[in-house]
């Protein structure tokens, strides 16, 4: 079974952060386990990052942040506006991922409000190591475990007149400090075109390292989309919506000069108020350059060709 409580896995079986960095020994022992092998990353790099889907492993120019730099810096406002708030366990601790329900509707042949077990087992568990990106320049690589959104979609069957995949994130107050404030409209709303949903390297993400996400990095489920920023990885997913027109996402509602829809990692598009041209690997000194869709270009740029990515940013 994916997903499980930490307090349900003997120390035994959770690969450490050094077998994991390798991946030929990491292969052979999440065979043991019954777990899948891929993973994932966040932040631009240098392109070296490739996945080869024949084989199901990366190749990795680059070392992965450590687990405790990706679950202790973190964007979650649901918890706070600090990097370190989404950890701080006088904040989260409320929190329940378990158990989790996630409602399918709208323009698709399986609707239902489904177990995430039951949803996960839909489709092929998966890791990978994307470079993963943050509007506010700085970065992390972070290898992700999940499943691949494409698999899932297919085995929902949206009707044709699906154009857009919308999600919605978890509402409550009593359990996130954050949403008792005005600060976002919620709940989080994020939008893919159904191309973006259906492209081999958009990941539904329930772990990290082998381990099931914390509350910090957006537990039970998420979204990972390694050739947009950060922002539109919606986290705790609660439902998954079918549509037939471009949903609105919640940063777009709150300030559209600054966030349209797409967010694509484009260096030469500054945000208003900083840079995108570089960034600031977490635990890394030296800034490095922003590559156009996170050093991605190759498997996604195809589907925005004819676009004006300054005006559809």
């Amino acid at each position: 079974m994916l997903i499980r409580k930490p307090t349900d896995i003997a120390s035994s079986e959770i690969t450490p952060e050094d077998v994991y960095l390798n991946r030929r020994q990491f292969i052979g022992t999440a065979g043991a386990l019954g777990l899948g092998a891929v993973a994932a990353a966040c932040g631009t790099g240098d392109g070296k990052l490739r996945i080869d889907s024949a084989a199901g492993e990366v190749e990795q120019g680059e070392k992965p942040n450590t687990y405790e730099e990706i679950t202790h810096y973190n964007n979650f406002y649901e918890f706070g506006y600090g990097k370190e708030d989404p950890s701080d366990p006088d904040l989260n601790s409320k929190f329940r991922p378990q158990p989790w329900t996630v409602r399918v509707e709208g323009l698709v042949k399986k609707p239902a409000d489904y177990h995430l077990e039951d949803l996960i087992k839909l489709a092929k568990v998966e890791d990978r190591t994307y470079r993963f990106r943050c509007v506010e320049a700085w970065s992390m690589v972070i290898p992700w475990q999940g499943i691949q959104l494409s698999n899932l979609i297919n085995k929902l069957q949206p009707l044709p007149s699906a154009k857009f995949v919308e999600f919605e994130t978890v509402v409550r107050p009593s359990e996130m400090p954050g949403q008792r404030t005005n600060s976002l409209d919620w709940p989080y709303i994020e939008g893919l075109r159904m191309d973006e949903a259906m492209n081999p390297l958009t990941l539904v993400a329930t772990g990290i390292y082998g381990k099931s996400l914390l509350t910090q990095n957006g537990a039970p489920v998420r979204l990972v989309i390694p050739w947009k920023y950060g922002f539109k990885g919606a986290k705790s997913i609660v439902k998954i919506r079918f549509v037939d027109k471009q949903p609105m996402n919640t940063w777009q509602i709150q300030n559209p000069r600054e966030y349209g829809f797409y967010a694509n990692v484009n260096p030469t598009v500054d945000h208003p108020r900083w840079t995108q041209a570089s960034e600031r690997r977490i635990g890394q000194f030296r800034r490095l350059e922003t590559k156009m869709f996170n050093g991605y270009a190759d498997q996604v740029a195809s589907m925005y060709a004819g676009m004006d990515l300054r005006k559809n940013f």
